[in-house]
């Protein structure tokens, strides 16, 4: 069940990997609630970040839940890795070009222990993971192109997080709803406005001189 509260996931992607452990450390005492971590692969998005060791070493920082957002292909090979590492939750695109039996992808990823989730890429509708929402414990809303840091947000992917407020509402099994991309302050309180309940951000809290306030203003407290 999706939590009452407004849950903060800073991205790492965004941070200072030079001081990582730091880094992490900072999040956690500002109060962020989960770590977020976007694994890419420079095939099935443009840019290349890191992989399960990185997990690993992250995993070994902190004991907030850490989300693996795997924006790779054939994550169904790759996601075992990953909650070895000590993922807790582990989304993966629900788009063809990932390269995968959607359906044995999840289900190998609850079996190793960790919540399964879908992504939708900003091109991608909704219909395409109905026939997965009650397989999954979380939907990530891409509300920009995935792949790059600092774009900007993409109001119409509000949609999007309406429908799946709205399925939530009608089911006895509930997911949280994640948006990841171009969220601040603004950004944040139209999400929330919505029906989202956890927020991914990045270039707002690791560019911030106050990571507590960062955090702060994105769940809307002054």
């Amino acid at each position: 069940m999706p939590s009452q509260k407004i849950i903060v996931a800073p991205s790492i992607l965004a941070a200072d990997f030079s001081r990582l452990a730091n880094e992490i450390r900072r999040v956690e005492q500002a109060g962020a609630d989960w770590i977020h971590c976007d694994i890419m692969d420079g095939h099935f998005v443009d840019n290349i970040s890191f992989g399960p060791g990185i997990v690993e070493f992250v995993r070994k920082q902190t004991k907030l839940p850490l989300d693996a957002h795997l924006m790779i292909e054939r994550p169904d090979h790759y996601a075992p890795r990953f909650a070895k590492a000590g993922a807790n939750s582990i989304t993966v695109h629900v788009e063809p070009e990932a390269k995968h039996d959607v359906e044995k992808t999840l289900r190998a990823i609850r079996e190793a222990g960790c919540r399964p989730g879908l992504s939708l890429n900003p091109a991608t509708p909704f219909e395409s993971v109905e026939p997965f929402l009650h397989k999954i414990d979380i939907l990530l809303v891409m509300t920009v192109h995935p792949g790059f840091g600092g774009q900007s947000f993409r109001p119409e992917m509000m949609e999007k997080v309406r429908r799946a407020a709205e399925w939530n509402k009608s089911h006895e099994h509930e997911i949280d709803i994640e948006v990841d991309g171009g969220i601040n302050a603004e950004t944040a309180r139209l999400s929330i406005q919505n029906g989202a309940n956890v927020l991914i951000a990045g270039t707002s809290i690791f560019t911030a001189k106050d990571y507590r306030k960062a955090i702060n203003d994105l769940r809307g407290i002054k």
